[in-house]
């Protein structure tokens, strides 16, 4: 199970550098059920997701870069790119701030997962995080590689 909240960043106020970054490439094989192939830095992974926002089933396995590169072949929208840094939050957890690439340049998201359901619910996200777009599934990966950045509302 996948328990994560997403906030629309407009600034990080902090530098980014010492922290761990992964670039990564990912595609949809299909999107109903969302069937995903993942490149980041050198692993591989082809991802099933299930339905829902907060929390949802997630099936995930290694491929090595042969599979994966078969795969590709499969997919048939934009793949999204994105570099993601990895920055330690209190209470054991990891906020993930993704700074995508290609046609979807400028959007940054901020995601951290959740062991729980209640531990998401009580979660107070710091105002730097930005506006919380959990709910709202134009910001699914999914959506942003079939129609890019949403308009603002």
């Amino acid at each position: 199970m996948e328990i994560e909240r997403k906030f629309l960043t407009k600034e990080v106020p902090f530098s980014l550098e010492p922290y761990h970054c992964a670039m990564i490439s990912q595609s949809y094989i299909s999107f109903s059920p969302t069937i995903r192939i993942r490149q980041s830095d050198t692993m591989y992974f082809l991802t099933v997701k299930g339905k829902g926002h907060l929390a949802r089933e997630e099936f995930e396995m290694n491929l090595t870069k042969e599979q994966y590169q078969a795969l590709q072949k499969k997919c048939d929208a934009s793949p999204v790119i994105k570099k993601r840094y990895y920055v330690p939050l209190e209470n054991n957890l990891m906020a993930e701030i993704d700074y995508y690439e290609g046609k979807l340049k400028g959007l940054i998201t901020t995601e951290v997962e959740f062991s729980s359901e209640k531990a998401a619910n009580s979660f107070v996200a710091p105002d730097w995080f930005g506006k919380e777009v959990t709910f709202d599934s134009r910001y699914k990966n999914t959506n942003l590689s079939l129609y890019g950045i949403p308009q603002t509302t």
